[in-house]
C-alpha cells in the first residue's frame, strides 16, 4: 500500500504516468467512467477548501466510485478530541482510499502511518500539497507542450508559498528548466530551497524585484499573492503590493505564447481584465487538477485500464 504525502515522493517517470493517463482520460473519459465502481474515497477535510476537495469528490465520482466524508473539523470526532491516528483508523474502515486537508504540518504523514488504506496528502499547513503540483505539472505539459527547455518565473510570496516550493523540487528534475524568482526582499524563496534543490542541482536561478525587466524571457509566469500580514510594517506593504499586480499593460513584452498560472484563489494580484488573455491559464489549471487527482486515485488503488 502506498500514500502520497509529498511530490517528493514520486520520481520523473512517475509524474510522466500520470500525466500521460490524464490525457488519456481527457481523451477518453468513457473508458475510465466505471473503473473505481465499488470503491470510496474519504475527503477528511480539517480546514476550508473548494478547489481541492470539490476536485477530488469529483474526480472519484467521474471515476464511478462515492464519495464520503467532512468539510470542516467542527462536524467530525476531531471536536470532541479525537486523535488523527484514531481517525484515520476508523476511516479506513468505511473508505477505499483517504484524502486529508489538516491545518498542522505532518498530520497527513501520521494518518498515513496508521491508515490501512492509502492516504493523499490534500494540503498540510505551509508544508505540502502535492496534488496542486500535480495540477501546475500537467498545465506545463499541456498548455507549453514540453516539460524541458523552460523559463519559469515565479512571482510574489515565495517565502511562504508551498506551491511554489514544491514546484521548484517537480520542475528542478527536467532539463535545461530556468528560474526567475520575482518577490519583495522579505518574500524571496526560503535559503532551503536555493541552497538544497536549486544551487546543489545545478538549476540556474535569477532573483528580482521587478516583474517588468523579466516578462520577456518567461515561458511561464507562476503568480502568487502577496500577503499583507507577511510584512513587518503597512507602510513597506503599501509600499510593494502594487508591483505584484499583472496587469494587461505588465504583459505588453511578454511572449505570445506565455503561459500565466495562480493555484488560486486569487485575491488582487491577477486584474480581472487578464482573464481575457489567452495566455491566461489559471481556470484551465483547475480542471486539470481534477484529471490528475483521477489519475492518481487509479495509481494509489493500483487500478488498471
Amino acid at each position: 500500500m502506498r500514500s502520497l504525502i509529498s511530490i517528493e515522493e514520486l520520481s520523473r517517470e512517475e509524474i510522466d504516468s500520470l500525466i500521460s493517463t490524464a490525457n488519456d482520460i481527457i481523451a477518453n473519459p468513457k473508458k475510465y467512467s466505471e473503473l473505481c465502481r465499488g470503491k470510496k474515497l474519504a475527503t477528511l477535510f480539517y480546514e476550508p477548501s473548494t478547489r481541492t476537495r470539490l476536485s477530488f469528490e469529483a474526480a472519484m465520482y467521474e471515476l464511478g466510485g462515492n464519495v464520503l466524508g467532512f468539510s470542516e473539523a467542527q462536524s467530525s470526532s476531531a471536536a470532541k478530541g479525537e486523535s488523527v491516528a484514531d481517525t484515520a483508523r476508523t476511516v479506513s474502515c468505511y473508505a477505499d482510499i483517504i484524502a486529508m486537508r489538516h491545518p498542522k504540518e505532518g498530520a497527513p504523514f501520521v494518518a498515513a502511518q496508521n491508515a490501512s488504506v492509502p492516504i493523499i496528502n490534500a494540503g498540510d499547513g505551509g508544508h505540502n500539497h502535492p496534488t496542486q503540483t500535480l495540477a501546475d505539472l500537467c498545465t506545463i505539459s499541456r498548455e507549453c507542450g514540453r516539460m524541458s527547455n523552460l523559463t519559469i518565473g515565479c512571482c510574489g510570496d515565495l517565502k511562504f508559498g508551498r506551491t511554489v516550493h514544491s514546484l521548484i523540487a517537480a520542475m528542478s528534475r527536467y532539463e535545461n528548466v530556468r528560474f526567475v524568482l520575482i518577490s519583495p526582499e522579505e518574500l524571496r524563496v526560503p535559503s532551503y530551497v536555493r541552497h538544497d534543490i536549486l544551487e546543489r542541482g545545478g538549476i540556474p536561478y535569477s532573483e528580482t524585484q521587478d516583474i517588468s525587466e523579466v516578462m520577456g524571457e518567461l515561458d511561464i509566469l507562476y503568480m502568487t499573492r502577496v500577503q499583507r500580514e507577511r510584512f513587518f510594517s503597512e507602510e513597506e506593504y503599501l509600499r510593494l503590493k502594487d508591483s505584484y499586480i499583472l496587469t494587461a499593460d505588465k504583459l505588453s513584452g511578454a511572449k505570445d505564447s506565455l503561459c500565466i498560472m495562480h493555484p488560486l484563489p486569487r485575491v488582487n494580484e491577477i486584474s480581472v481584465e487578464v482573464d481575457r488573455d489567452p495566455r491566461a491559464c489559471y481556470f484551465k489549471q483547475v480542471l486539470y487538477g481534477k484529471y490528475m487527482r483521477m489519475a492518481l486515485i487509479l495509481m494509489l488503488l493500483g487500478v488498471s485500464v
